[in-house]
């Protein structure tokens, strides 16, 4: 049977791993409209955190964590800026292949995650509170 202990590393473990989604996708969006330092360059490219199941050996709970992270290797945007400090040889700047809505979604859809856990957290520490009222009487 299931501890309420269970439940609170499996929480603390979604906690963990959606909040440093939250950071990766805060740090995209810091860099959406960065641009390369030299003429020609490469801007900054749109990061992707990647999960991945664990098993926690002592507990022998699976837990989520993030394995790493991955960028995205999709076209950067080009604009036709030709006094632009980064600008190519034809005027075209590069701009990151980040998109300033999908990562408002998905920052949106880690944020209800880590509450859910954040939920199960509170839920599990009200049993556990309790359980612990229930044996004093």
């Amino acid at each position: 049977m299931s501890e309420p202990s269970d439940a609170l590393t499996i929480a603390a473990a979604g906690l963990r791993a959606q909040s440093a989604r939250m950071r990766i996708i805060a740090e995209n969006l810091a860099n959406a409209s960065s641009t390369a330092r030299e003429p020609g360059g490469d801007p900054y490219r749109r990061q992707i955190p990647v999960f991945e199941s664990e098993l926690d050996r002592q507990t022998g709970l699976e837990l989520v964590r993030m394995d790493r992270v991955s960028a995205d290797q999709s076209e950067f945007n080009l604009r036709y800026e030709p006094g632009h400090p980064a600008a190519n040889d034809e005027g075209y700047v590069r701009y990151p292949n980040v998109q300033t809505l999908i990562e408002l979604m998905d920052m949106r859809e880690a944020q209800r995650s880590y509450e859910a856990n954040l939920n199960m957290v509170e839920s599990s520490r009200a049993m556990m509170q309790r359980a612990l009222e229930l044996l004093r009487r």
